[in-house]
């Protein structure tokens, strides 16, 4: 019988232990997958490849909302991405399903919109209660999700459980929600009626850096310091026994995983960018002498780290050499207006409150730095959109942006000190002054490195290369990088900037439809009980 490096049979009946893996290490090298079921025997001579049926999942997203951002617009994305490989059919939440319908999806043929909101309203409304203030909070939040996505797992089950046993599905994938402190129950009952359960990619639960203790305070996190306690709740332990794959989104997630389960890891990171969303490439080649425009997109709380940026180019803007858009909202703007205030900048930032998301591409391609110096980032997709117009980003060597980020595509502040994150800021954006035709190499290799391996395409042929393997359609373990390498040589896309150089101050952008604060709830509000960006 055909047999996998691993030792397991290509063929056999479905089992949990399918995953297999050779090693619990970390996968470096990428491999090539396997595109055949069986290889053609040698002797028989030159054969045509057969390739594997299509397979057939079940793939929950509870978080997935086309006209929501941060994990619902992923949820979203992935989950549409994983259908152009697979017959996927999308369990999702009820307050999901108008969205689901306005963009052309059929309820019962392409989705089924889950009511668990019973449950979920009441545990929403105690969240809000107990958070400490809007945007805040959020350890407790997840905390308190479990309960609402434990009623959501049992309600699903009660409607797919027959279908599953019956084998309507070769596997059943939970892409949503991301947070690793949630079970699923769902995975020991898959495990018993022989259909693989998958998972992720998970993420979440970076530490909060030691010299941010007040950061951390007033975020209202008093439950990430037991966090650990969420190793306690029913089925934790269970869920990674029984799961046949577990994607995992970050390094910092890998390393959280108990040792005994990561034969059954994979790590691809959570996030992705939509080309048709990201269309647009900067156009501006300063030189010496002209405005750096630097542009910050996020919500304004302490742990983005907007407050060390104004301070970090202060200087800068006085001295009319760089200009800054925050594009964001958040109980930091007060202090920050302050600060500008304070600094004499005011001619040199702007601060057009959120931006629709349509539009931010071109928000985007108007400046020249992406300047993020977030300290706890799980994912930073913000990074990736920036990177996919040519911007340069500057972001803090810690969480999801220093994944994201390399030496070649931009610069990697190490963590550390609040003084020392500004310092090194200031350092790099006085030498971009100085010299910015870097900004083009960079910018090139930037979106080079998101159209090579981050769009939800790429991600979901990652995704559908671990259920082959999960389903022994395939010999290799996939293994694609962690983090993920720059594009080779060979796949480099055409040089982007051909733009003439320009000349004089930029004026302020035209055409932005901004959205005021009224016209927009924060994430939380907006998705319910989810993770911010």
């Amino acid at each position: 019988m055909e047999t996998r490096p691993d030792g397991l049979p290509l063929s056999g009946p479905r089992a949990a232990s399918a995953s297999g893996g050779a090693s619990g290490g970390i996968p470096l090298e990428p491999h090539v997958m396997s595109a055949t079921s069986v290889p053609a025997d040698a002797t028989q001579g030159p054969a045509k490849a057969r390739a594997p049926r299509r397979l057939r999942v079940l793939l929950i997203a509870e978080q997935a909302n086309p006209e929501f951002v941060s994990v619902p617009l992923e949820g979203w994305s992935h989950s549409r991405a994983i259908a152009q490989q697979v017959d996927a059919h999308v369990v999702t939440q009820v307050r999901n399903r108008d969205a689901f319908v306005r963009a052309g999806l059929t309820p019962g043929r392409d989705f089924t919109a889950i009511d668990s909101e019973k449950v979920a309203a009441r545990i929403y409304k105690l969240a809000t209660m107990v958070r400490g203030g809007s945007g805040k909070g959020w350890t407790t939040v997840m905390a308190l999700s479990a309960i609402s996505y434990s009623y959501f797992e049992r309600l699903l089950w009660k409607k797919f459980g027959a279908a599953i046993r019956a084998g309507e599905y070769d596997l059943v994938h939970r892409l949503t929600p991301l947070s690793p402190t949630l079970p699923s129950r769902l995975a020991k009952k898959c495990h018993r009626v022989g259909v693989p359960f998958v998972m992720g990619p998970l993420n979440g639960g970076v530490p909060w850096p030691r010299k941010f203790d007040a950061a951390r305070r007033a975020e209202r996190e008093w439950f990430s310091y037991v966090r650990a306690l969420h190793k306690l709740i029913p089925g934790y332990g269970a869920t990674r026994r029984y799961a046949s794959a577990i994607m995992l989104g970050s390094i910092s997630t890998w390393n959280q995983m108990p040792e005994r389960y990561r034969d059954r890891c994979y790590y691809v990171p959570e996030n992705a960018i939509d080309p048709d969303r990201f269309s647009a490439v900067r156009k501006r080649r300063p030189r010496r002498g002209q405005i750096l425009k630097l542009v910050f997109v996020g919500r304004l709380v302490p742990y983005k780290g907007c407050d060390m940026l104004l301070e970090a180019c202060a200087k800068l803007i006085r001295e009319g050499r760089v200009s800054l858009t925050i594009v964001g909202e958040g109980p930091e703007r007060p202090k920050l207006r302050k600060m500008i205030e304070r600094e004499q900048i005011g001619h040199g930032v702007g601060m057009p409150g959120w931006v629709d998301h349509s539009e931010l591409q071109h928000l985007l391609a108007a400046h020249d730095v992406f300047a993020f110096p977030s300290i706890r980032e799980f994912g930073g997709a913000v990074v990736l959109e920036a990177m996919a117009v040519g911007l340069v980003p500057v972001v803090v060597n810690y969480g999801g942006p220093g994944e994201l980020v390399t030496d070649q595509t931009g610069y990697r502040i190490p963590i550390g000190p609040r003084p020392s994150i500004v310092a090194a800021m200031t350092t790099i954006l006085n030498r971009l002054v100085e010299d910015p035709s870097v900004l083009v190499s960079r910018g090139n290799a930037s979106r080079r490195r998101v159209f090579s391996h981050f769009t939800w395409a790429s991600k979901a042929k990652q995704v559908l290369s671990v259920y082959r393997y999960v389903m022994r359609q395939s010999l290799n373990r996939p293994g694609f990088g962690m983090p993920l390498p720059d594009p080779r040589h060979d796949e480099l896309l055409d040089p982007l900037f051909n733009a003439p150089l320009v000349g004089g101050q930029p004026g302020p952008l035209e055409g932005i439809a901004v959205r005021s604060e009224s016209a927009v709830r924060p994430v939380g509000d907006a998705v319910g009980l989810s993770r911010p960006a």
